[in-house]
């Protein structure tokens, strides 16, 4: 099974499951104990649902099928969410939920890995374009800027301009 079908799997049974108010969606409206359907995708491009899910705070399964996704290694992971190795482990033995500060950084690296997708179509290409000095951006590899949320945005708007043909 692939791993975009995986997340979609992942994501709404956990949107499902964390007592989240569906309240601003209208096909919600006077149903009691409704399930839906999510995408990976779909989650991605609803900054509601991704504030309730920071909220209700990511899982580790979750977690873990993100960081597949990724071009991050672990050893990245825990620098962007500043927490060591160990500490990753005990997550996961754990089958704990992330604490919103962590949650919010996995769910903007989600969305950084969706866009730059997008734009360079390949995870090989993207994970190079990470890697490699920007000139736009300083003249620093965009990975080392996904640390703090600004740095984030600074990125997520190079891929956008990228994805228009706008280069600086």
């Amino acid at each position: 099974m692939n791993i975009k079908r995986l997340l979609d799997e992942e994501i709404t049974g956990f949107l499902n499951s964390a007592n989240i108010d569906f309240s601003h969606y209208p096909e919600f409206n006077n149903q009691v104990n409704s399930v839906r359907e999510f995408t990976f995708s779909e989650f991605l491009s609803d900054k509601m649902l991704m504030i309730a899910a920071i909220r209700a705070g990511i899982p580790y399964s979750l977690f873990d099928l993100i960081q597949q996704y990724t071009p991050f290694s672990e050893a990245d992971w825990a620098g962007f969410l500043d927490v060591s190795t160990k500490s990753m482990q005990r997550y996961k033995q754990a089958a704990k939920r992330f604490k919103s500060i962590h949650s919010e950084k996995i769910i903007e690296l989600a969305e950084v890995t969706q866009t730059g997708l997008d734009v360079f179509g390949s995870m090989a290409e993207l994970k190079l374009w990470l890697e490699t000095p920007n000139f736009a951006l300083g003249n620093q590899k965009p990975v080392e800027l996904l640390k703090v949320s600004y740095g984030k945005e600074l990125v997520a708007g190079e891929l956008v301009r990228i994805d228009h043909g706008i280069f600086v």
